[in-house]
């Protein structure tokens, strides 16, 4: 559990953005953002999609470290196998 949240956390941080202004843009509660970036809850596949989208919208940069990030730990997970 945390691939994603751990991806988010880190360009959260990186590129300055505050986790109401991520929620704002989703459209969800902060809470919920709160939940996927201390890894209380995995985002499901279609919020990870929303997440990126929202990125993209403040930041286009984030949103590709974003998911660089979050499917580079997948790409090291099969190289390990």
């Amino acid at each position: 559990m945390g691939k994603a949240g751990k991806a988010l956390k880190q360009v959260l941080e990186i590129y300055g953005i505050s986790q109401n202004k991520l929620a704002v843009t989703i459209g969800t509660g902060r809470p919920n953002v709160h939940r996927w970036v201390n890894e209380i809850r995995d985002p499901v596949a279609e919020t990870v999609l929303e997440i990126r989208d929202a990125l993209k919208k403040i930041n286009p940069a984030a949103a590709e470290e974003f998911i660089r990030l979050y499917l580079g730990d997948a790409d090291k997970d099969e190289q390990q196998t």
